[in-house]
């Protein structure tokens, strides 16, 4: 009897190169690998930690508390909420934390557990799978470069590159001083403003590499320069002149029939 066909297993796996490849008849082939396949980069630095190792500088004997102001801010994210249903604050209130450290550590989670009445695990769940919670410390200026089709088309690479060289790091990584961190990041969703740089929560757009050095030196000196875009242009008004609605608007009633 001829043996049967590969294609004909419902299940089966193969190793390939170390990885390993997961088919299904009714799904392509899928390679499982360690990495993303669409950045040229290391992950981000929330979604690289799959799982929580005690340092000296993040473990749960680490206090942290909100400070007057924030808790005053916590009481009244809470009150949005049915008091039974108060854990659905837990998204602002790890930024409120992660605003106020810098990052969102360990403890940071265990107190807004606490503080919600949730169990510890359900605010670790939430807090590694979005990955704009920093589970690490990060610097004074976190630069985030969208790095995404719109963005690639534009250069962003270059953005990139001239942010490493100028600062001496790599993605990933954080400045001797603690006053810049570098990452790649997704989608920034100012797509029509390509490339884009978010200095924490200020969008710097249409950037060239000298635009770029030059927002990093004003920032080293202590200034924040002024976001938005850096092409001269309003918000994302098009290039040149308008190319619709240009002419006099007609009035009501236009391209409806005379006799209805």
């Amino acid at each position: 009897m001829a043996a049967p066909r590969i294609a004909s297993r419902a299940m089966r796996r193969l190793v390939l190169s170390g990885a390993v490849l997961r088919t299904s008849p009714m799904r392509l082939p899928v390679l499982a690998t360690a990495t993303r396949t669409l950045s040229s980069t290391p992950s981000r630095l929330s979604d690289k930690l799959m799982l929580h190792r005690d340092t000296p500088e993040n473990n749960d004997a680490i206090p942290f508390e909100y400070t007057p102001e924030n808790m005053d801010r916590a009481k009244e994210i809470i009150s949005r909420y049915p008091p039974q249903y108060k854990k659905a604050a837990v998204m602002p209130l790890l930024d409120l934390g992660q605003r106020q450290l810098g990052w969102t550590s360990i403890s940071v989670m265990n107190y807004v557990a606490k503080l919600l009445e949730m169990p510890p695990m359900r605010v670790y769940e939430v807090a590694t799978f979005y990955t704009m919670y920093n589970r690490e410390p990060v610097g004074k200026y976190f630069l985030q470069v969208c790095t995404t089709s719109p963005c690639e088309l534009r250069n962003a690479s270059k953005i990139v590159e001239t942010i490493a060289k100028h600062l001496d790091i790599k993605v990933g990584e954080t400045t001797a001083d603690k006053m810049f961190t570098l990452v790649e990041v997704e989608c920034a969703g100012a797509c029509v403003n390509a490339p884009v740089l978010a200095v924490n929560d200020d969008y710097y757009e249409d950037l060239t590499p000298k635009d770029t050095v030059w927002i990093l030196d004003e920032l080293k000196a202590g200034r924040v320069p002024k976001p938005g875009p850096y092409s001269g242009r309003a918000s994302c008004e098009p290039k040149g002149t308008l190319t619709t609605l240009a002419g006099e608007l007609p009035g009501p009633g236009h391209g409806v029939r005379a006799d209805l």
